[in-house]
C-alpha cells in the first residue's frame, strides 16, 4: 500500500515566527533555542531542529474531529519553516528514529486501531493500517511524550 507522510502546513504558524515574548506568552507559546539533536522535532519539517535555530513550542489541535478522539497536544515548529514536508512511501528520518504510536481513523474520525512500535519498524504496520478499507488516515504520535508527529494518507 502506499502512502504519503506530510507535516503540517506553515500558514497556522508563521504569525508567531519572530514575535516578541510577551506576544508568544498570549498565545501560548514559547521559543526553544535548540540546544541538542536530536530533541526538538519540527511539525512542519519532519527533521529535528539543528542546534543553534529556534523553535516554538505549542499547542495544537492534529484531531479536529467532533469524536471523543478529539484532540490537542504540544508540537514543536521551526521558525525557519517555510513548506510541509512530503514523505512518499517512506518515514521521515524524525520519526525513523522514534518510538512511535501509530493511529487508525475512520472517516468519522473514531480511532479503529493503534499500536506502538520502533519507527524503524513501522512501515509494514502503516501498510497492513491502511490496507483496512475503514481506515481513512493515520496519525503518528511520539509514544514517550505522547506528542502528535505527522499525518499518514494513501497516496
Amino acid at each position: 500500500m502506499s502512502f504519503i507522510v506530510t507535516g503540517l502546513p506553515v500558514e497556522p504558524f508563521a504569525a508567531l515566527f519572530g514575535r516578541d515574548e510577551a506576544a508568544l506568552t498570549a498565545a501560548g507559546a514559547i521559543r526553544y533555542a535548540v540546544d541538542s539533536k536530536p530533541g526538538f522535532p519540527c511539525r512542519i519539517t519532519l527533521e529535528d531542529a539543528e542546534p543553534g535555530e529556534t523553535v516554538l513550542l505549542l499547542n495544537h489541535e492534529h484531531q479536529d474531529a467532533a469524536t471523543p478522539y478529539r484532540s490537542r497536544h504540544a508540537i514543536f515548529v521551526r521558525e525557519s519553516a517555510v513548506a510541509p514536508a512530503r514523505f512518499e512511501d517512506a518515514l521521515p528520518p524524525a520519526l525513523v528514529s522514534r518510538l512511535l504510536a501509530i493511529r487508525a481513523y475512520d472517516a468519522d474520525g473514531m480511532m479503529i486501531d493503534a499500536e506502538v512500535i520502533e519507527g524503524a519498524e513501522a512501515v509494514p504496520l502503516i501498510e497492513r493500517f491502511l490496507d483496512n478499507p475503514k481506515a481513512a488516515y493515520l496519525h503518528a504520535h511520539n509514544a514517550r511524550r505522547g506528542c502528535f508527529a505527522a499525518r499518514i494518507d494513501r497516496t
